[in-house]
């Protein structure tokens, strides 16, 4: 028996197949663009989606004998949240907003001069944010009536490859924390959100929780797939939340840390914990919640000094076969803690938890002559680690326990960056054996819808193995424990000066 799990990044979809006790048996992987349309307009091709996903699903398929006839189910996650509108025939009615897209600030000044900032927060759990649904939903309203008139449903991208698997549609319970419609505590529809917003409840698919069987695959998608009509397939989750699961974030004071294009720091809780900065969404596990950090451009700003300044790294690396990423931070293992001066703030395309502010943009600081190539890396590293520490500390202060960090996704390939988090934020950096991701938290429901995992939370303990722990070094801790405040500082100094270029450009 095989469990499949596919995970719709913001740059590339993964398929993995694992055994039911967590044993990963193949990887497939395709990427996709990001379409930037303009400054703070990020758009997606739904059907780039499900093209990747055929791809990755074959190529996961092709590395096990007899693989289709050994899936026993299938569950997707996605990056969150996105407006995708559907019309009835299934078809999306324009390209899709995902999480990065930042194009609502005006409507959520919109939202909150209508209902109170304060208001929404209580009801829904969030903060008001052009990341969230109901911004993009109101701008698609006031910029795009007639194709708001077309649509039939909204679903999340985990909906969107679901429907094209099984024809049905379906909207999971974390999914629908992250559109701000709905009350969180009571999880029914907010009828003023709903309104301001120009949508209703029967635009939304019913809404369940992650490990439900929603369908199976039908034989147009098992062509294009290769998997075996028939298979079920679950309703699936956020990307973060499969992560939280792969990590084993489970328990309090555990928490996990997702790095790839992005960073989110993901913190269990029960639900009794608030703070503003900060998402709220229920776990994937059931009666567990979360607090997430979520973070824009971590591992976006090192593939930009790549994309941009890299280009001898790209082609030795292209000669000697390996990731030039690789030679990249072993140049900057070269140079001390605090890059000879060089601080980065990573708000390349503004930031989210803590600070919620788009006009933020990044910043090297403390450039000189004397200032090597290698500093610019390592400052980018120890940039996104001390970003990461602004948001445990912001969770310390609001109650949340935190006592280790799971690290998993594509991040935790850098042994150099991990030492670097350990040694900013003061406590253990934690990696699970072979990981991969958030598939795995999505085979893991697979597991649960099919009976595998009575007790999820032991299951869990068990199948997860944390084979590598970087412990702080404490006076690399002590030095960078100096630099934070001038970190924060710089923001600080910086916040109004973004706002005024902003205006300008």
């Amino acid at each position: 028996m095989l469990l499949l799990g596919i995970d719709i990044g913001t740059t590339a979809a993964k398929a993995a197949l694992f055994s039911p006790d967590g044993r990963l048996q193949a990887v497939g992987q395709a990427e996709y663009a990001v379409n930037h349309v303009r400054p703070g307009w990020v758009e997606q091709n739904p059907e780039d989606w499900w093209q990747a996903v055929c791809v990755a699903i074959q190529q996961a398929l092709a590395n096990v004998p007899n693989g289709a006839e050994q899936v026993a189910g299938v569950a997707v996650s996605a990056q969150a949240p996105t407006l995708i509108a559907l019309d009835r025939s299934g078809q999306p009615v324009r390209p899709a907003l995902i999480w990065m897209d930042r194009r609502a600030e005006a409507e959520v000044a919109q939202i909150n001069e209508k209902l109170g900032a304060e208001t929404v927060y209580r009801v829904t759990g969030n903060r008001t944010d052009a990341f969230y649904v109901a911004p993009k939903l109101l701008w698609f309203k006031n910029n795009e009536p007639s194709l708001l008139k077309k649509t039939h449903k909204l679903v999340q991208i985990n909906g969107y490859i679901n429907y094209r698997l099984t024809s049905t549609y379906s909207l999971d319970n974390v999914h629908a924390g992250l559109l701000q419609l709905r009350d969180y505590k009571t999880g029914e529809w907010s009828a003023e959100l709903c309104d301001l917003c120009g949508v209703k409840n029967s635009h939304f698919p019913e809404i369940l929780p992650g490990h439900h069987i929603q369908g199976e695959v039908t034989p147009k998608a098992a062509e294009a797939t290769g998997l075996r009509p028939g298979t079920p397939v679950m309703v699936g989750t956020v990307d973060g939340a499969a992560a939280a699961v792969e990590a084993g974030a489970v328990d309090l004071g555990a928490a996990a840390e997702m790095t790839g294009t992005s960073t989110v720091l993901l913190m269990p809780n029960d639900g009794s914990v608030t703070e503003s900065a900060f998402i709220a969404m229920p776990h994937a596990i059931p009666d567990l919640h979360l607090l997430l950090g979520a973070m824009v451009a971590s591992g976006a700003s090192l593939r930009w000094y790549r994309d941009q300044f890299g280009l001898t790294e790209v082609q030795a690396a292209s000669t000697l076969k390996i990731d030039p990423f690789d030679l990249l931070t072993q140049q900057a293992a070269q140079v001390k803690p605090g890059s000879e001066g060089l601080i980065f703030l990573p708000y390349m395309m503004g930031e989210r938890a803590p600070l919620w502010h788009t006009n933020a943009r990044g910043v090297f600081f403390g450039v000189s002559l004397a200032t090597q190539k290698a500093a610019f890396i390592r400052a980018i590293l120890e940039g996104t680690a001390f970003a990461l520490r602004h948001n445990v500390e912001v969770a310390r202060n609001a109650g949340v326990k935190i006592t280790e960090i799971r690290s998993v996704g594509g991040g935790t390939r850098s042994a150099l960056w991990n030492q670097i988090k350990a040694d900013v934020l003061g406590v253990p950096v934690l990696l699970p054996k072979a990981s991969v991701g958030a598939p795995f938290g999505d085979a893991v429901l697979v597991g649960m819808g099919l009976g595998l995992y009575p007790d999820v939370s032991q299951s869990l303990r068990e199948m997860v193995k944390l084979q590598t722990r970087y412990e702080p070094d404490a006076d690399n801790h002590a030095r960078y424990s100096q630099i934070y405040p001038i970190f924060r500082s710089i923001y600080e100094q910086l916040r109004e000066v973004f706002d005024r270029a902003a205006e300008i450009n």
